[in-house]
């Protein structure tokens, strides 16, 4: 009844824990069978192993989270030869998420992917707290077009481009990606935000922004995600503040082909288990055979 297809990857359901949310998985393999998710999108990875930014990393707001982590991760080497090999070992895709500072970095890091059994890449380029790189790409779209068109020309995987929020037409901006060759598209990454302590009088975050998520950016994003689905031809896979099965049913009935969850795994580590499960009683309530009768069901 949930079964997916996307970017000719075969998902038991449109459920993917989303990447920066969910590490690789090993922690919450630990609450419940990370297999039965549709798909896992990795930490942000880069080229070479980065510490993150210095200073706060996290910040609560009403209704949402602001975070500055700064893609730390391992880097793809290590990714490959530790991390791949366990998630390999359930019975979910695996997407790997690529970010990086400079086009030759995410070449290489794509030729490296490449020689691997990842389902597919998901190009970062819309990370909104890293001083360089990320989110440069992502706001552009003559820079997003070109940097998507030469990952495109080495990529051997199906390729999923992250798009930002903050992108100067969001529209603009995926028509482009596909034209330079995107397989699929996700959106949103996180909103540009900050937070200011008023007993120091400055602003919490070293690099002054940082990402906004959860559920305070849901509407905006599902606006964002039914824009682009009546613009592209190619999937979509809509994210932002999903934190209930209705949320992740809104993004379908947008139109996308499957959704991403962030945010609400800090709240509940098992709630993408709850949203598959809800998906799955409400199709049968409404009569569906398939997941698919409501993809696109709430366009006008």
């Amino acid at each position: 009844m949930l079964k997916t297809v996307l970017n000719g990857v075969t998902m038991k359901n449109p459920v993917i824990a989303a990447s920066g949310t969910f590490g690789f998985g090993r922690e919450y393999d630990q609450f419940f069978d990370i297999s039965r998710l549709g798909g896992i999108s990795s930490k942000g990875l880069t080229l070479e192993e980065r510490f993150g930014n210095e200073g706060e990393r996290v910040y609560e707001t009403p209704s949402g989270l602001i975070n500055s982590i700064g893609l730390q991760n391992p880097g793809v080497d290590a990714f490959i030869r530790e991390d791949l090999p366990f998630l390999r070992q359930k019975d979910t895709a695996v997407i790997a998420n690529l970010g990086g500072s400079t086009i030759e970095s995410y070449l290489e890091g794509v030729e490296k992917l490449n020689e691997t059994d990842v389902d597919m890449i998901e190009l970062n380029i819309s990370c909104p707290n890293v001083k360089h790189g990320g989110m440069a790409l992502g706001i552009k779209c003559d820079i997003a077009y070109e940097a998507v068109k030469q990952v495109r020309a080495v990529c051997k995987k199906p390729l999923m481009v992250k798009l930002s929020p903050n992108a100067e037409n969001i529209v603009e901006m995926a028509l482009r990606c596909e034209e330079a060759g995107a397989d699929s598209l996700s959106l949103v990454n996180t909103f540009q935000a900050m937070a200011i302590d008023i007993y120091k009088r400055k602003p919490v975050f070293n690099n002054v922004f940082a990402g906004l998520s959860g559920p305070a950016v849901f509407p905006i994003a599902l606006r964002m995600v039914y824009q682009v689905c009546g613009a592209v031809k190619i999937p979509v896979v809509g994210l932002g503040g999903i934190a209930s099965w209705q949320d992740a049913a809104a993004f379908l009935m947008a139109g996308a082909t499957a959704v991403q969850v962030g945010t609400a795994n800090f709240v509940k580590p098992d709630i993408c288990l709850d949203i598959i499960q809800g998906l799955e009683q409400f199709l049968k309530e409404q009569g569906c055979r398939s997941v698919s009768e409501i993809i696109g069901a709430a366009r006008v």
